[in-house]
């Protein structure tokens, strides 16, 4: 092979034009790869996803799902129209580009709420977006959402639900990195993962009824146990760990049908079903209604939290023809449309009693109290729960048929939707405050 220095004039003037004319058909390949298919921020490889990767950026696969993301053509800015929209009244509209993951791409899901991996034959729920009255609710951009939270942290604080809520958010935060585990101790209930290329940690703190409680009696009246809850102390767990994030999210709800005594200033008040004798029968939201007193007034008097408190609303279950231990189940395969439901019940008096706590704690306290409203939405979506999908047949589990959590991917999913609003409208709101302050000086 001739080397390029020892060529004739003539076909060193041939092999020059070629070099130009391959150069530039690559440079404008590249172009048109690099609109179609914008990187964010930095380099990045696809780890595996069989197991549990290490903290990296990530691309998709081929045959991943995604939503369109370039982060150059959005505007993080809020309108005044969705400013003034209330995003918590809606309608499920179709949505094809859904799901953004799959129980194959995500290594977050909890094993009770796989439902594809336990056989669930139907995927048209995944096939929905929330689309509220009068604006539309951004599908959550993860490129975006991290770019907006660099440097922050937020903390899940509640039940299982709120422990779905937080997977589904690894799950799709994982289309742009996966996190890294960080927590301070092996407990499963107090987990910390941190985002190494954003600075951004999630964390989820144990805590059913976000007030101290014990077990009483292993067995109680029902043989399902019989609990103690303080109703005017909150957890230390995660009412004295709070101080460092940014967000913390609040949930409870399901646990408070269980069989308890009551506790004020140390003595018993009264009890859920606890057959004792001298002590009254009193309703769940007598213990609802307190719980989330207690819990806004420690943030309230949290000192050195500077964060943003978000109350995430009470997510109602789906079960028909039956309670969830007397063969109740969900199989409707399709959202509801609004008028062919409505919240009432026990479900409607837990959901009043939190809004009712939320405004009178929010109307008086100094620090930013917020108001995740998810409960209509969720009233509409019976085929979202993993029901016997969420175990293998055979399997001997205590919720048999699961009409309280969310199959993943599913509708929680949208929750993120709400966050990412929540979030921006937070920013919003301090670049206003920050430009007032700058007018003033």
């Amino acid at each position: 092979m001739e080397l390029l220095l020892f060529k004739k004039p003539g076909n060193l003037n041939k092999t020059i034009k070629k070099i130009v004319v391959i150069t530039a058909i690559a440079i404008i390949l590249l172009a048109v790869i690099r609109i179609n298919n914008p990187i964010p921020h930095n380099h990045y490889s696809n780890p595996p996803l069989s197991n549990y990767p290490a903290a990296g950026l990530v691309i998709p696969s081929p045959n991943q799902q995604l939503i369109n993301i370039n982060i150059a053509a959005q505007d993080i800015k809020i309108t005044d129209v969705r400013e003034e929209c209330d995003v918590s009244a809606g309608e499920w509209v179709p949505n094809p580009d859904a799901p953004y993951y799959t129980n194959d791409t995500c290594w977050a899901i909890h094993e009770h709420q796989n439902c594809m991996k336990y056989g669930r034959p139907d995927s048209g729920f995944l096939k929905w977006k929330w689309k509220p009255d009068g604006c539309d609710l951004d599908v959550l951009n993860p490129f975006q959402l991290l770019d907006i939270v660099r440097g922050r942290s937020l903390a899940f604080v509640g039940d299982s639900v709120g422990r779905n809520q937080l997977q589904s958010m690894i799950c799709l935060l994982s289309r742009v990195e996966y996190p890294i585990d960080v927590s301070p101790t092996t407990d499963e209930h107090f987990k910390r993962w941190k985002y190494v290329n954003y600075n951004f940690t999630l964390a989820y703190f144990w805590s059913p009824f976000l007030i101290r409680s014990d077990e009483g009696d292993p067995d109680g009246p029902t043989k399902t146990g019989l609990l103690n809850l303080y109703l005017d102390e909150p957890d230390e767990s995660w009412a004295t760990q709070i101080d460092e994030f940014d967000y913390v999210i609040l949930n409870a709800g399901h646990w408070f049908t269980r069989p308890a005594i009551y506790n004020e200033d140390r003595r018993p008040v009264g009890c859920r079903y606890c057959q004792l004798p001298n002590l009254t029968d009193l309703p769940a939201t007598y213990a609802y209604r307190r719980v989330f007193r207690t819990a806004l007034r420690s943030i309230a008097e949290r000192v050195k939290f500077n964060g943003v408190a978000i109350v995430r609303t009470y997510a109602p279950s789906h079960f028909e023809g039956g309670l969830w231990d007397a063969g109740g189940d969900c199989v409707r395969r399709r959202p509801y449309r609004r008028n062919e439901t409505v919240l009432e019940g026990s479900d409607l008096s837990m959901y009043e009693a939190q809004l009712e706590e939320f405004r009178s704690a929010a109307a008086g306290a100094k620090k930013r109290f917020r108001l995740m409203d998810t409960t209509a939405a969720m009233q509409l979506r019976p085929d979202g729960h993993p029901s016997r999908y969420g175990h293998w047949p055979e399997e001997k589990v205590g919720l048999y048929n699961d009409c309280v959590h969310w199959c993943l991917p599913g509708p929680i999913d949208t929750w993120a939707d709400f966050l990412q609003h929540m979030i921006k409208m937070e920013a919003r709101i301090s670049y206003m405050e920050r430009k007032n302050i700058n007018k003033m000086h």
